[in-house]
């Protein structure tokens, strides 16, 4: 029976549950009669599950498209400002070994070939030269100024915020604005028709709550789409080592000093440590290879970062390990069920890709939502070719931050660029880009997760350098090059002058707010 979707069940909570609520009851006008219904079951006693708390830009426009406040949003979720991420000892086991991947589109970035430019300036960092966010992030600057409205920018911005806060902020705003309906209660059984569908759930307290499309965000126990139906796991641990990872808070030595506007990702000697401000704290935390190191040297090892970096020993917080299966379901929708957050994949925290794969998930679904059940089958397919395709992109996005360090402190870099752990995507992408920079082309999709310039940020600030073509014109051509990066120190000169310090901005948001349209 072709019966039509009325009623979707969302099952899970947190910063998966309550995102995808809020787009598909924003977008679906579920707080009016004739609306979509939206239900979201949350268990009580499940904690929130967050590993980092970095996003993407395209958090601007999700929150924004939900009819939030800027303002409010800012200050319920300890949120505060990010323009890219900085990355610290990747290349070499040196000091002062860095590079940026910022939020900004370089200048003459379509123009011309920046790499063959930068290659007369190979003491400088790729983004210092090409970018004039770079700078922004050095200088501890705002991205935007008192003025500027909610959700505009003077540079492009993403947020760094407590993951934690973000679902109990966007709850009270479905429920009170959205008209999204909220059961507080544990699901206890899958209650199936005869055709395979799911036809309802049992909740403990609530009884039996029927819908017509069910959407899982149980986070890692993926209680619809793995325990239910069985739809497995593609393990990438051959590819992306890192299993395990430690977090913890760490609260601000000193309350005036300048809150970092970049994710800073530090390489150690079996994986990396996050450090993430927020206004009141910074999330610090270590994700490793159970491989090549131990629980206890991890932790020995994000100690001795705290404390390098201006924490205080007595301040760190308890260390909670948190186990990593990095991996995706290629099938993440199966029949009427779709997973969305941790119950679809997760690799691992580097670059954000896990709430911004939430935000591209809660988007498709809502601008494809199936009118009737035959409907269901046509988007099932399409949202599986389309995320199929976003998670391998991730897994060589995120491979190529290690397939060219130079670094021999361990057999962790070593074995991350052996060629059997490399995709043979990323190989011949490789290959290719000896002669030509990452562009569109390499990238078939309108939406990729990441474009060809992060890309460009990752390649040559890394440190790879890529052979000149001299028959080309217009792509190599390191006068206009030469020009452009005049054109970004000009804008850096600029800004730096104009913008607010990152923590100014925030206190006059949490004072005064920001202009709203």
């Amino acid at each position: 029976m072709n019966s039509p979707v009325r009623h979707v069940v969302i099952l899970g909570g947190g910063s998966a549950g309550w995102l995808t609520a809020a787009v598909l009851a924003a977008e679906h006008q579920t707080a009016l009669q004739t609306g979509l219904r939206v239900t979201l079951i949350e268990s009580p006693d499940v904690a929130t599950v967050g590993v980092g708390e970095g996003t993407w830009p395209t958090m601007r426009d999700t929150l924004r498209r939900t009819g939030v406040s800027e303002t409010d949003f800012i200050r319920e979720c300890d949120a505060a400002f990010k323009q890219g991420s900085k990355f610290v000892r990747w290349r070499e086991e040196v000091d002062g070994d860095y590079y940026h991947h910022p939020f900004v589109l370089p200048p003459g970035f379509l123009e011309t070939h920046l790499a063959a430019g930068w290659m007369a300036h190979r003491d400088v960092p790729f983004s210092m030269l090409t970018c004039f966010q770079a700078h922004l992030c050095e200088a501890g600057k705002s991205p935007k100024q008192f003025a500027t409205p909610e959700w505009a920018s003077v540079a492009n911005y993403a947020y760094h915020l407590d993951a934690a806060k973000l679902g109990v902020f966007m709850r009270r705003h479905c429920v009170e604005k959205l008209g999204v309906r909220h059961v507080a209660d544990h699901m206890v059984e899958v209650v199936a028709h005869e055709n395979g569908d799911i036809a309802a759930l049992r909740t403990r307290e609530h009884g039996v709550i029927e819908g017509d499309l069910f959407v899982d965000c149980s986070g890692m126990r993926a209680l619809l789409i793995g325990q239910h139906y069985g739809v497995e796991i593609e393990s990438q641990k051959n590819v992306l080592f890192n299993d395990r990872a430690i977090a913890t808070r760490v609260p601000y030595a000193d309350p005036g000093i300048e809150i970092a506007c970049q994710t800073i990702s530090t390489a150690q000697e079996a994986g990396w440590i996050w450090d993430i401000g927020l206004q009141s704290r910074r999330g610090i935390g270590h994700v490793y290879s159970s491989t090549h190191t131990t629980d206890d040297a991890a932790e020995a090892a994000l100690r001795r970062y705290i404390v390098a970096t201006g924490g205080r020993e007595q301040d760190i917080d308890t260390l909670p390990k948190i186990v990593i299966r990095p991996g995706f379901r290629r099938g993440a929708w199966h029949r009427n069920c779709v997973a969305i957050g941790l119950s679809s994949g997760f690799m691992e925290p580097l670059e954000a890709s896990s709430l911004v794969m939430v935000e591209l998930a809660a988007g498709m679904l809502a601008d494809q939502m199936p009118a009737t059940r035959t409907a269901v089958d046509i988007v099932a397919k399409r949202y599986n070719d389309t995320f199929g395709y976003r998670w391998d992109r991730i897994v060589d996005f995120l491979k190529l931050h290690y397939v060219l360090s130079r670094r021999e402190d361990s057999a962790y870099w070593h074995d991350n660029r052996r060629p059997e752990t490399i995709p043979d995507r990323l190989l011949d992408l490789l290959e290719f880009w000896r002669h030509q920079p990452p562009s569109r082309y390499d990238l078939s999709r309108v939406e990729e997760v990441f474009p060809s310039a992060s890309y460009q940020f990752i390649l040559y600030g890394m440190g790879f350098m890529p052979d000149v073509r001299p028959t080309t014109r217009r792509m190599d051509d390191v006068r206009r090059a030469e020009a452009y990066f005049h054109e970004s120190a000009d804008i850096a000169r600029k800004m730096l002058s104009a913008l607010p310090g990152h923590r100014e901005m925030l206190d006059h948001v949490m004072t005064r707010g920001m202009p709203r349209i």
